[in-house]
């Protein structure tokens, strides 16, 4: 009697797949957790008026911005940083930058 082996087959972090990012940008509750599964350390996004009621969350929100204006000015073809679908963009816009 032949005994077969059952492939395994692994899967990446939810965070590298579709299936973890938001649609309007960055990662849902899904993606978080499997990056922190992986040692990442990830809050939600901050939205303005979030950000008006703590002075922490305000300078996290800044600093985020301040940081992913500077990668989408270095990191990204001029053509991906005019396409308002790119996940750079979608991830400004759900920061309020």
């Amino acid at each position: 009697m032949a005994t077969t082996k059952k492939k395994e087959h692994h899967k990446s972090a939810a965070w590298t797949r579709k299936e973890g990012q938001n649609p309007n940008g960055g990662l849902n509750a899904k993606g978080r957790a499997s990056a922190a599964k992986e040692g990442h350390h990830l809050k939600p996004p901050v939205k303005k008026a979030e950000a008006a009621k703590s002075k922490k969350s305000a300078a996290r929100r800044k600093s985020f911005c301040a940081r992913m204006e500077g990668m989408k000015k270095h990191n990204t073809s001029s053509k991906t940083a005019k396409d308002p679908n790119s996940r750079i963009n979608k991830s400004l816009r759900a920061w309020d930058c």
